[in-house]
């Protein structure tokens, strides 16, 4: 739902984070960059204290979102060792659920794995606060592993590629461990896991608005099981509208890449993005993807963040002419649009739009770039989970207006057109 402005419906209280990407002066959408607060600590200050440290900063994210404070040397030892003793599988869940029944789509697989998850609990539906914690923390725990077999499972059954299973490892953290876990010869470099887990970072929460996010509360609110409200988020994520945004973007850029000649010249970039939106090429919805949104106008907070790495690993890479590409992309697209729509705002590249191009640079195939979503986004479905449980006192139940025909009479079954 969006006010008459565009502005998004206030639906939901929370204390857990907070987006901020514009000023109302009356019924005027004042544009300012964009902020993204975790717990009152803007993501900037959160990212850059870790890194100054010289540490990844997901657990401690992960902490933050959950128990509303950062966690002192000796809390984030225990809860990173919290992590790694949860990361395992029950027993013959790989051999009995996850190979036999692979998926081509990871993010399916992902769902069914978790509403699986459900029957090797003692205690699934006990919701008191305490035992949804230890849920939450063993379903983050375990979601880089199931999608790390789920897609081994694709690889192995579906596209006739050797099988590799390796387990968890002791001391790494949760970017590692996945880099660990997906690839064959359990390699990575050190800025392979900084990005990754800034990735992980950035994506743990937008607030309680978000689709998914806002799925987990009204689910929750109905007093059920923490699986199926997680399963329920997942189904909210796989849609293509909110986690599979960056698919989109790398099938944009792929196409433009092609029918580019001089990536460097401005004048081709521009009439080739007028075509786009003028829906003469492109997948024709007029849309130039991971530019704009509804929230932030001046700038996204995980986008400036996530710049600079992406610039760092292109050019480790070799591929800085592609990042200068995208770049260029986003520098002209505001003309573009005056030019073709006659619309003068500000439009910014939002997160997805240097994501799938820093999953590609880590040699991630496009089947996992969602479920990697999902991985960093269970830590904030988690902490609204446990803030509905405490403050939600009735079931959420938004009201709908109907505007279908009135009167209508009822017709015999003989007396009806076929």
């Amino acid at each position: 739902m969006r006010n008459d402005d565009g502005t998004g419906v206030k639906a939901i209280l929370t204390e857990i984070s907070d987006v901020v990407g514009y000023h109302k002066e009356g019924h005027r959408v004042i544009p300012v960059e964009g902020r993204l607060v975790y717990r009152g600590i803007e993501i900037k200050d959160l990212v850059e204290g870790f890194k100054r440290e010289g540490r990844h900063g997901f657990e401690e994210t992960v902490y933050l979102l959950m128990f509303g404070e950062l966690p002192c040397s000796k809390e984030l030892e225990m809860f990173s060792k919290s992590l790694y003793e949860q990361r395992r599988l029950p027993s013959g869940f790989v051999q009995h659920i996850i190979l036999p029944f692979p998926s081509a789509d990871i993010m399916n697989k992902l769902q069914s794995n978790v509403t699986v998850l459900y029957r090797k609990d003692p205690n699934p539906d006990d919701i008191s606060v305490g035992n949804v914690i230890k849920q939450c923390i063993s379903l983050i725990a375990k979601f880089p592993t199931i999608i790390a077999r789920a897609y081994q499972a694709k690889r192995y059954n579906l596209d006739g590629k050797s099988l590799f299973i390796h387990e968890p490892k002791e001391g790494l953290t949760t970017a590692e461990t996945f880099l660990y876990m997906l690839r064959e010869d359990r390699s990575y470099t050190p800025l392979e896991a900084e990005i990754l887990d800034l990735m992980l970072v950035i994506h743990a929460d937008h607030s309680g608005g978000n689709n998914s996010t806002f799925t987990t509360h009204c689910v929750t609110s109905t007093d059920t099981d923490t699986y199926s409200a997680f399963a329920a988020a997942i189904g909210a994520l796989k849609g293509p509208k909110h986690g599979g945004a960056n698919a989109k973007v790398m099938a944009m850029m792929d196409e433009i890449k092609k029918n580019v000649r001089d990536w460097e010249n401005d004048g081709q970039v521009i009439d080739y993005l007028s075509k786009i939106v003028r829906k003469e090429r492109g997948d024709g919805s007029g849309l130039i993807y991971g530019m704009g949104h509804a929230v932030y106008t001046k700038s996204d907070p995980r986008a400036v963040l996530l710049k600079e790495k992406a610039r760092e690993l292109a050019s480790v890479n070799g591929r800085s002419a592609e990042f200068n590409l995208y770049n260029k992309v986003a520098e002209l697209t505001p003309e573009v649009f005056r030019k073709v729509k006659g619309l003068d705002k500000i439009i910014a590249p939002n997160v997805d739009f240097f994501s799938g191009f820093v999953y590609d640079n880590l040699g991630f195939p496009k089947e996992i770039y969602t479920p990697l979503f999902a991985m960093s986004r269970v830590a904030g479905w988690s902490a609204h989970r446990i803030e509905e449980l405490i403050s939600g006192k009735k079931i959420i139940r938004p009201a709908s207006i109907y505007v279908g025909p009135e009167n209508k009479k009822y017709l015999p079954l003989a007396e009806r057109r076929s």
